[in-house]
């Protein structure tokens, strides 16, 4: 993804992003939490600055303790249950975006895998391990 403004939202569009920064690093994540907070075997998600980005819309957050000890809140539509974003408190800066919730979803192209050793059987597996 290349600079420009980047938009996106939940299924229903009761909830809209916007960012005019460049998106940071993208990535999958195999990781337990990743798996049951989007139901499949892994996350697709980005970084985007907070600060550059506008949101609109009442997200409903959904907090939890992660391994790491951070905190860590599930952004999701309170009507459809789209998951768009998280944030976390170990990265305060940065909000990590949901793939599946980029207006053009197809420019999203992830650099890594990470938490590849809690992968699952049935997910593609990162050609790394």
């Amino acid at each position: 993804m290349s600079a420009r403004t980047i938009e996106g939202g939940c299924a229903c569009g009761s909830i809209r992003y916007s960012a005019t920064d460049e998106p940071g690093f993208s990535f999958l994540c195999q990781c337990r939490d990743c798996q049951k907070a989007t139901g499949t075997g892994h996350s697709a998600a980005f970084m985007l600055s907070r600060e550059a980005t506008t949101i609109s819309g009442t997200m409903n957050w959904y907090r939890r303790v992660a391994p790491s000890s951070n905190i860590i809140e599930q952004g999701f539509c309170g009507k459809c249950g789209s998951p768009i974003m998280n944030r976390n408190s170990g990265h305060a800066n940065v909000y990590f975006v949901h793939a599946g919730s980029l207006d053009e979803p197809n420019n999203f192209k992830p650099q890594k895998v990470v938490h590849r050793e809690s992968g699952l059987e049935f997910d593609l597996k990162d050609p790394e391990s």
